[in-house]
């Protein structure tokens, strides 16, 4: 990290537009959307395969996942997030190991609720086959009923849980 200060943030407004406008151009040119889950399942299955080989047999859960290989856009495009994202994060000097959530909480606690937080999203994308950017951006832009359906859900449970948890956040 730099020790001078960091740069300042985007304008949320200037942020979401250029988000939009990088989303069209990801449909232009490659004919595909945004989308994360589908490279953490790929590398899932690729991990599956290699630890027990029963596990992506014909006929398994994994076993088209496995035979797709990791040479697939969204895992090269998901080690572009990380790669790009790093980069701009050092560059504008805001790069630092931290750990979310409410201070308050105490750091076994935040562990726990990011790890059962992480699992619960990671479900949630399996079962509904698309994480936010691939199911709620890229699905909603192409005006798919499951994208809009999915953003509500996504925000009631937000809502939800943040109601569960303001306590520990005060």
């Amino acid at each position: 990290m730099s020790s001078h200060s960091p740069r300042p943030l985007w304008n949320p407004y200037v942020a979401g537009a250029a988000l939009g406008l990088a989303l069209l151009a990801t449909f232009l040119i490659t004919g595909n959307g945004y989308g994360v889950t589908g490279a953490t399942t790929l590398l899932t299955a690729a991990a599956a395969g290699r630890v027990a080989s029963s596990t992506v047999a014909a006929g398994s859960y994994f076993h088209g996942l496995f035979a797709a290989g990791l040479n697939h856009w969204i895992v090269w495009e998901v080690l572009g997030l990380l790669v790009g994202a790093l980069l701009a994060s050092l560059r504008a000097g805001r790069f630092h190991w931290q750990l979310d959530g409410p201070r308050r909480a105490g750091h076994a606690l935040r562990s726990l609720l990011a790890l059962l937080g992480g699992a619960a999203a990671g479900f949630g994308a399996r079962l509904s086959l698309g994480c936010t950017s691939g199911m709620g951006l890229s699905g909603s832009a192409t005006l798919a009923a499951a994208g809009f359906l999915f953003l509500i859900g996504f925000f009631i449970a937000g809502a939800l849980f943040g109601q569960l948890t303001k306590g520990l956040w005060r």
